[in-house]
Order: structure tokens, then sequence, then C-alpha cells
């Protein structure tokens, strides 16, 4: 756990200062508030770092979480409040938000949360399961995701589209036969 730990000094606490500086309070609130809204549980939403940290360092919340969005996802949630108990919770957490389809590279580090070492991470990793939990019928948060889009196009227009004339550069003041020349060329 964070108090645990010696307090850094040097580099590590620049590094830290530097991460700290990126948690966005207004970015956890809307998870707190999102996380409240699915789970009907009475938490403080207040995005503060404090509360954040303690709304969801021992796992259980963020297990209940994923057990909503998708039914029987983390079997076992414990309720110890012993450390590797709570990895735990993390541990089952993370491998559940990766099959919801979280990228790995919005995932966090289970010491991110239990050590207090990357909060923002937690809040990405939240942030990234709001936008799927629409996939599976819960209500949303951010912005919504892409769907794709494929376009077909025939033989007849793609060679259409060979013979327009690109005006990509705007216009062909500059351009010569020996290429594109950009101001004035170098004179000896």
């Amino acid at each position: 756990m964070a108090s645990n730990r010696a307090a850094k000094s040097g580099f590590a606490a620049e590094a830290q200062r530097k991460i700290n500086s990126k948690y966005s309070e207004e970015l956890a609130q809307e998870c707190l508030e999102w996380v409240k809204q699915i789970t009907n549980e009475d938490f403080s939403t207040s995005g503060e770092m404090d509360n954040f940290y303690e709304v969801f360092k021992n796992g259980t919340r963020l297990c209940r979480l994923v057990n909503i969005i998708k039914p029987g996802s983390v079997k076992k949630i414990n309720e110890s409040q012993m450390a590797f108990k709570c990895m735990e919770n993390i541990n089952a957490f993370l491998d559940v938000a990766r099959t919801l389809g979280v990228p790995a590279q919005e995932t966090f580090q289970t010491v991110d949360l239990w050590e207090r070492q990357n909060l923002n991470s937690v809040v990405i990793c939240l942030q990234s399961l709001g936008r799927k939990a629409g996939n599976f019928g819960q209500p949303g948060i951010g912005p919504k995701e892409a769907e794709k889009n494929v376009r077909n196009f025939t033989e007849e227009q793609l060679k259409a589209g060979q013979g327009v004339i690109s005006l990509q550069y705007g216009s062909n003041k500059g351009a010569t036969q020996s290429g594109i020349n950009f101001g004035n060329t170098r004179h000896m």
C-alpha cells in the first residue's frame, strides 16, 4: 500500500510529480459518477486523488463493476483487506477489462493503483472501459467509439479516380519539370 513506501526524493520525486500532474480531477470524477451509476453503490464521487484511491484501492468495486457489465466474469471477489488478495482483485479486473476490449496500452499495472503510483493510468483504463460498456448494454462515458465503415469501389470508380488531377499542392505555381520548388532557389 502507498503508506508502506518511503518518501521519494531526487529524480524519483520529480518523476512522480510529473506523473501526478497528468491526473485530471474532472475525468476522475466522471469515472466515479459512471461507476456509481452502474453499480448503484453509495460513495463519494469527488475527483480528488485521495478519494479516487480510497474508492478503488482494494479492487472489489472494480470487480463488481465488470461483473455488472459482463455477468460472471470475475468468479471470486476477495473481500479480505490483505495486500495480495486486494492485488488479486485488481488483476482480475484488468484481465476482464482486456477481454471486454480495453487495449493493453490503456490498462494499468496493479501497483499503479495499489501503491498509488499512477492513478492517471487507472482513470484512462476506466474511461476506455466506459466506452466499451455501451457494447454490453450498459451506459457509457466519453465519446462514442467509431464504427467500421468499409467502402467498396467498382473497377470503373477506381479508374475514374486515377484520371483526376490532384490539387493537393494548391496550384502548380513553383512546379517545374525538376519538381516542386518552395521559395527562392539558391544562386551561386
